[in-house]
């Protein structure tokens, strides 16, 4: 498949008003109701890719960093051929163009044809560890499912729906109106058939003539490394079941990842408080930290600052579509002043309080220090 990019025909510094103006007026060229070549149809489905991509700031830079494999690692699949998001093809039309309708207003629907499945979404929680390195979740859902009694048809085995003699199967029937200004013509769904064009003389008992029922399964799934809070999963054919054989929607898996009680997440790096003795910060040290890929030695310089920052390099999130690659792990140092102290500790403090000023220390300073201290 071509560039996103070449697809739209803009370049890659391009703008979202460039990016939408480019979509319209490649549309409404390559659209199969007005462009009859023969390559006219899937070249109207790349374009959509294309655009339902580069229009979203999220999977746009994932696809500039990693392309079509770092999208499908992430969730984000572009394997179906209509796979916009919650929606299909026609919501983007729709807000473009008022629906469809400025395409296909002229053309018969045939209510029988293969209808696809609506989409599903299922919204889930992780923990922080598990949306970093990924898991396999056993989920459970409701949906409809096909029923198996009659494979979609409606009728009772040994039967099967007739054509509805209103319309003709056409699902709808068109009226006339006279009025002062002359006669109207309205078209209207069939009253007889409820515009599905047929007919069911005996309804399935299992599914009462629907085709399809409410059933409730259980899915695996996998989380890929790296997610992160509104990701978003694709998972193909497993929503609702198309009515007259048509196949089924899609399922979307939006992750929540619960707060971690001692990490925090900046992007693909890691970040967490580390609290040292002030001895530590005035001599330096080397000290044990705990990552999310287990302890790890960090060397504390001597005469650290309060609050600066210290960086473990590639103990963070494993990156979408490249695990292998880690962001860092960064550690803010803090410390304070200890709440006691021994007598020899005192001493200590004096005698170095003495050297760094070159003086005697003042008493009643030191008594409000302890006092302090143990407040």
């Amino acid at each position: 498949m071509a560039n996103y990019y070449e697809i739209l025909g803009v370049s890659k510094d391009a703008t979202s008003a460039e990016i939408k103006s480019a979509f319209r007026k490649k549309a409404r060229e390559l659209h199969p109701d007005v462009n009859k070549a023969p390559d006219a149809e899937e070249r109207f489905k790349e374009l959509g890719k294309a655009y339902e991509t580069l229009s979203n700031d999220e999977k746009r830079s994932l696809y500039d960093r990693y392309g079509e494999e770092g999208l499908s690692n992430a969730g984000y699949s572009n394997a179906g051929p209509f796979d916009f998001g919650f929606g299909d093809i026609n919501d983007i039309f729709e807000s473009f163009f008022g629906g469809m309708g400025g395409f296909s207003g002229g053309r018969n629907v045939d209510p029988t044809a293969p209808q696809r499945g609506h989409d599903l979404r299922l919204d889930i929680e992780l923990d922080f560890e598990e949306a970093a390195f990924g898991v396999e979740k056993e989920i459970k859902i409701d949906h409809l499912a096909m029923c198996k009694e009659c494979y979609g048809t409606g009728a009772e085995p040994g039967t099967k729906p007739s054509v509805c003699p209103e319309c003709n199967g056409k699902g709808r029937v068109v009226q006339m109106t006279r009025t002062i200004l002359g006669s109207i013509q309205q078209v209207t769904t069939c009253p007889k058939c409820g515009g599905s064009g047929q007919i069911i003389g005996t309804p399935c008992k299992k599914c009462h003539g629907e085709g399809r029922y409410e059933a409730e399964k259980n899915i695996k799934v996998k989380i890929p490394a790296g997610v992160d809070n509104n990701a978003k999963i694709r998972v193909a054919k497993e929503g609702d079941a198309g009515k007259n054989g048509g196949v089924n929607g899609d399922l979307y898996i939006v992750i929540y990842v619960k707060p971690h009680k001692e990490f925090k997440r900046d992007g693909f790096n890691v970040y967490s408080e580390l609290s040292i003795s002030i001895p530590q910060a005035v001599l330096g040290d080397t000290v044990v930290v705990n990552t999310i890929h287990g302890e790890k030695e960090l060397a504390i310089p001597a005469g650290i600052e309060y609050g600066k920052i210290l960086t473990i390099k590639n103990t963070g999130i494993p990156f979408l579509g490249h695990p292998e690659k880690r962001g860092d792990h960064l550690v803010q140092i803090k410390y304070k002043p200890p709440k006691s102290l021994n007598e020899e500790e005192k001493r200590l403090y004096k005698k170095l309080f003495e050297i760094s000023e070159n003086k005697k220390p003042n008493e009643k300073l030191i008594d409000k220090f302890k006092n302090a201290i143990h407040s």
